[in-house]
């Protein structure tokens, strides 16, 4: 049997093990020390807009934060993208409040701006106005950012921007991940770069990166003693973490180029084949990193997206099915939805690519051979 490839798996620069060695030698294994700090710098340098980061322990916590920064509180309404993972929105059931499910587009497969405002509106004519947006730049795709800003700032609503899959991409070239009231990033093991497991905040204010730091490390008060006025979470970065990701960003460029050469590899490859569509920038405005490369099979293709799985788990290649949208999940079932279904149509029709920075010619060859092998 050929060895597995797979959609995203770790793929290591080289320097990450000097970081790890120098947190070894100086005994700094706890959850702060020096590669957290410039590991933070890192992504404050990279980002610019004079951003301030604080490192997490998983993108989930930090929008878990995010919204209790936002003074999200039992049975508020949160406005959720539905076309995600649930990690976007299960934080909101942690603070007890209410999702609203908004559908997607078609050009970015991201939050629809006219749906949005059709849920807010709804909301507001029942007595609630929801108190936060979480919108995703999914696969790496930027969401139409102006529109759906222009939307939450003609309702004075607060937006959470969830950049996890987005390290890299920039919207009319500014970097996903500082468009947000707090945006966040997710460096977990097939991201494109990793800490292992890990994620970050990105704050506008000095002030809210040591709010977020407050409450990830056990909302301890400024006291002799411990002593707690809030609920905290421990929520805080390794310094060992921190130090695999200060080698990661060495090669966080470098690994972009390869993934948009993925995607470049599967355009070329289905270009001829009827029925077969892969996910593309709108226009110059929306640069991808293009973090997972996607596909949609329709009716007119010469085979269905389970004969394509088969063929390709014949080979041991991975697929997978796009996100299955949240308001379709038995956990969220319940939930206000407002949209047109295309998120469904999406899952219904949608396969994800191997799309690694690390995968070689001959694994490219091989996905090439079981396509041809399937036509």
């Amino acid at each position: 049997m050929n060895t597995k490839i797979w959609l995203s798996s770790p793929h290591m620069g080289g320097t990450e093990q000097n970081y790890i060695k120098e947190a070894f030698d100086t005994n700094w294994v706890a959850p702060l020390g020096p590669n957290v700090s410039g590991f933070e710098n890192d992504l404050e340098n990279y980002l610019g807009q004079d951003k301030k980061v604080a490192c997490l322990s998983s993108g989930t916590a930090a929008i878990h934060l995010a919204l209790v920064q936002l003074g999200i509180k039992l049975n508020d309404e949160v406005i959720c993208q539905t076309f995600t993972f649930c990690g976007s929105s299960n934080p909101i059931a942690y603070q007890g409040a209410i999702p609203v499910f908004v559908d997607s587009e078609p050009e970015t497969w991201n939050m629809c701006p006219k749906h949005l405002e059709e849920a807010i509106k709804d909301r507001i004519a029942n007595g609630v106005k929801p108190k936060a947006i979480i919108i995703v730049h999914l696969y790496g795709m930027p969401s139409k950012i102006d529109e759906l800003l222009a939307v939450a700032n003609k309702y004075q609503i607060a937006v959470v921007e969830d950049a996890a899959e987005a390290l890299g991409s920039t919207y009319k070239g500014r970097q996903c991940g500082t468009f947000g009231d707090f945006s966040i990033l997710s460096f977990n093991g097939n991201k494109i770069i990793t800490t292992s497991g890990g994620g970050a905040m990105v704050c506008n204010t000095e002030e809210d990166k040591k709010q977020t730091i407050f409450y990830a490390t056990q909302a301890r008060d400024n006291a002799p003693h411990y002593e707690h006025s809030k609920i905290g979470f421990n929520y805080r970065m390794s310094n060992i973490s921190a130090g695999i990701g200060r080698g990661q960003m060495e090669v966080l460029d470098k690994h972009i180029g390869l993934r948009r050469d993925m995607n470049a590899f599967y355009t070329n490859l289905f270009k001829d084949i009827k029925g077969v569509e892969v996910q593309k920038q709108p226009n110059a405005d929306f640069y991808s990193n293009f973090w997972l490369s996607c596909i949609l099979i329709h009716e007119d293709a010469p085979f269905t997206k389970a004969q394509f799985q088969e063929a390709m788990d014949a080979e041991n290649i991975e697929t997978r099915p796009l996100w299955k949208p949240m308001h379709m999940q038995p956990i969220f079932k319940n939930a206000l939805y407002f949209g047109d279904h295309l998120s469904q149509t999406l899952f219904e029709k949608g396969l994800c690519l191997p799309s690694g920075s690390n995968l070689q010619q001959t694994d490219l060859d091989r996905i090439k051979k079981a396509l041809n092998k399937l036509l």
